[in-house]
């Protein structure tokens, strides 16, 4: 049933987000970062994908050694022409540009039992946007549904921040049931090729999707950006679609029309759990292939407590 996002709202707000949840999450941004050291247990941390690369490194000046000073920073060819041990300073680059990559597509309006795909990743940008501001780095990017993208380039402010999630917030509140796009992949294919366009290069991307739609194209997009920027992948999904390719019996709508599918028609079960599998997999498997961060985001539990799990924070 079709139902307004205005009157959802003083409903349910597992439905719809607000400007207001999403701002007050800015006192749970803190405790954890997206810079290169991370606690042992984080993904980001993890054996089997690329650590970040963090920010870059300015020369400062070179001066001569001192107690303390890292040997590793140690200029032999100067020391060897002086014949006194001289070091080079370093400073670290400051308010790196960070876009966050929102997902709120049709796809996304869905939620079995907690929140929906679409208010989680509102969550993490949020959380992600207050924390980037935090550490005085420029934050920005792109919100996209099926139809249109609005890009946002990176600024340091609480203001922009604000005028950032405020955009999330209304491309939410457009979702509705209905009919759905039927080109889903288009969608992430615009979004990424306007993303590359803009991205530069020693940037940090944050990527919110449930990876509906994703193909090769978006893959080969994903590959190009990430030779000169970082990327982390935030998955959001819902526990029923994992559990789609083995129900026995349901009911399909788009909106317009319903299907039903029962294991009493096997061609159309095998083609349905092939599509659900794909859709998920895909997704994974490019993170893997690039060594990309994949963090997981379930609809049912807190975002904040899935992101400090996911960077291996302690959760209380």
């Amino acid at each position: 049933m079709a139902t307004t996002p205005e009157k959802v709202e003083e409903i349910d707000l597992n439905i719809y987000t607000n400007l207001d949840v999403l701002t007050r999450l800015q006192f749970k941004a803190r405790g954890f970062s997206f810079s290169p050291k991370q606690p042992i247990n984080s993904i980001l941390a993890g054996k089997n994908v690329s650590k970040l690369r963090g920010r870059g490194l300015n020369f400062e000046e070179m001066r001569q050694y001192q107690l303390g000073d890292d040997i590793r920073t140690m200029d032999w060819k100067v020391t060897m022409r002086t014949g006194k041990p001289h070091v080079k300073v370093y400073t670290e680059e400051r308010e790196r540009n960070v876009f966050l990559l929102v997902d709120q597509r049709q796809s996304m309006f869905f939620g079995s039992k907690g929140k929906t795909k679409s208010v989680i990743a509102a969550e993490i940008a949020a959380l992600a946007a207050w924390r980037t501001l935090e550490a005085t780095d420029r934050v920005g990017g792109i919100v996209f549904n099926s139809e249109n993208s609005l890009t946002i380039l990176p600024k340091r402010s609480k203001h922009h921040v604000l005028q950032f999630l405020a955009e999330i917030c209304k491309q939410n509140r457009a979702l509705s049931s209905g009919v759905a796009n039927t080109n889903i992949s288009l969608s992430l294919e615009n979004m990424f090729e306007q993303t590359l366009r803009i991205v530069g290069h020693d940037a940090l991307v944050i990527f919110i999707s449930d990876g509906m739609g994703w193909n090769d194209k978006c893959a080969e997009l994903v590959k190009t950006i990430s030779q000169h920027n970082d990327i982390i992948c935030c998955h959001v999904t819902d526990p029923l679609e994992h559990q789609l390719a083995s129900m026995k019996q349901m009911v399909v709508s788009d909106g317009a029309m319903q299907i039903e599918v029962s294991s009493d028609k096997a061609q159309l079960k095998q083609a349905f759990q092939q599509d659900v599998r794909q859709a998920i997999d895909n997704f994974r498997v490019t993170a893997r292939k690039y060594r990309i961060p994949l963090l997981p985001f379930n609809t049912l539990l807190p975002t904040e407590k899935q992101l400090r799990k996911a960077l291996g924070l302690v959760i209380g």
